[in-house]
């Protein structure tokens, strides 16, 4: 199912109107408190004074900006500092602009980059520093004495927490967005390898039955003509069949679910994967046309003999009802060594064997083909001027379903493919309990 896309916070909703006046109804708010708490010794809240007023007010206002323009608010923070002591203003009056600045320490270094976070620090820490020894001086005190150090030390700190929790903001919020792009990465290529499965399995069958069909076919032309028409048959019908499951994967990509309703694809193996593993023809698709379980063996190897290759279909153990991401995986691997088989093996036979275990479903498909590394190579793309991706696919399929799978030539000649699926221990039971021998003629 698709997540929905998820809503802003509250505060980005709100029209930029709104936002601004609720930043300025906090500054105003924050007016009487800030001039309540930088009272000097001895003197009274009331009369309001007009000076004392003023700084608090410039102290404030400046934090109206301070996200969208945290840079310059710093600035003038720093520049109100200096200012305050050049005048010789108490330092009761003054100290809210050093916690001040230090916040939009924090702020630059987890929004900007990492170049503004340094300098914004860099210049706190100078502009504050030489302040303090600046007032130092100007009285007359000592500036080495160790409590004046002490708070030389403490201010020096603040700034240092500050770019440090700013620093440590901006690094979770890269790496929250660099894991949010390797995971867009991952399902993109998760996708391509998907989708080039489904293709390989869709087409590669029915091309290797048609080149088989039309080699056929121009040979016997002339001479028997009612077989030539049958290749032409079988062309035709493998063809509209290809292109039906293709107009139906294009659709299911091209149209993507609503709201609520689950995907119609979600991979190789999942029991959501009939949108385009049915194809026409099955109960999700529109038509007749691919087979897309292991009920449709039988008729998958009636066309692998039709083509030239016979193939004899065999069932062990007790037949029975299989989950569906397993019963197609067990046919797409089927169709992908018997396609295998034909375009490459050179056979005249081959066989499959189904064996429904307790606790597995057991794949074999063997054939008496040529089975060397030139073959081999046919369906694993090494050395051969195509390129293939038969073998890699059937063990990604096998590999989804925590199975196994192996390919290679036989000793005693042909190539053989092997898999294991497992199956939930209490799989029901089919209504055949004996073994069955199909065999395609």
């Amino acid at each position: 199912m698709r997540e929905p896309t998820p809503r802003p916070p509250l505060t980005q909703r709100l029209p930029h109107g709104v936002r601004t006046a609720l930043s300025w109804c906090a500054v105003v708010a924050c007016l009487p408190l800030l001039y309540v708490v930088t009272l000097t010794d001895g003197e009274s809240p009331l009369p309001v004074g007009a000076a004392h007023f003023g700084f608090a007010a410039a102290t404030a206002v400046p934090m109206v900006w301070a996200r969208r323009r945290s840079c310059a608010v710093l600035a003038v923070l720093l520049a109100e500092l200096v200012v305050a002591v050049a005048v010789a203003q108490p330092a009761e009056r003054i100290w809210p602009l050093l916690p001040a600045a230090d916040l939009l320490v924090c702020l630059i270094t987890a929004t900007r980059t990492r170049r503004s976070g340094l300098v914004a620090a860099a210049a706190t820490l100078i502009v504050q520093q030489a302040v303090w020894y600046g007032t130092l001086l100007a009285q007359g005190l000592r500036a080495a004495a160790p409590g004046f150090l002490a708070l030389s030390l403490l201010l020096g700190l603040g700034v240092v927490v500050a770019w440090t929790a700013g620093t440590t903001l901006r690094q979770r919020r890269e790496y929250g967005q660099a894991l949010r792009a390797q995971a867009e990465l991952q399902a993109v290529t998760a996708d391509r390898l998907r989708i080039a499965r489904e293709l390989h399995d869709m087409v590669a069958h029915s091309i290797g039955v048609i080149a088989i069909q039309a080699g056929a076919g121009a040979r016997v032309i002339d001479t028997r003509p009612d077989q030539a028409r049958q290749a032409l048959g079988a062309i035709e019908a493998a063809g509209r069949q290809t292109l039906q499951g293709l107009r139906h994967m294009l659709g299911v990509l091209r149209e993507p679910p609503a709201a609520g309703e689950p995907e119609t694809w979600a991979g190789p193996g999942s029991e959501t994967e009939t949108g385009l593993l049915a194809g026409p023809g099955s109960e999700t698709g529109a038509g007749a046309g691919l087979p897309v379980g292991l009920a449709d063996l039988d008729r998958l190897a009636a066309t692998t003999t039709a083509a030239g290759l016979h193939v004899d279909v065999r069932r062990r153990g007790t037949p029975r009802e299989l989950p569906p991401a397993v019963d197609r995986c067990a046919f797409r691997i089927v169709q992908e060594s018997l396609t295998n088989v034909v375009r490459h093996a050179g056979a005249r036979h081959c066989q499959v064997v189904l064996d429904y275990a307790p606790g597995e479903l057991r794949v074999d498909i063997t054939d008496d083909g040529r089975g060397t590394a030139s073959a081999v190579a046919g369906s694993t793309g090494a050395g051969w001027p195509g390129g293939g991706y038969g073998i890699a696919g059937m063990r990604e399929r096998a590999a989804l379903l925590d199975g196994r799978l192996s390919a290679g030539p036989r000793p005693q000649g042909g190539f053989r493919v092997t898999a294991a699926l497992p199956l939930p221990q209490h799989a029901p039971a089919g209504e055949s309990g004996r073994s069955t021998r199909v065999e395609a003629r």
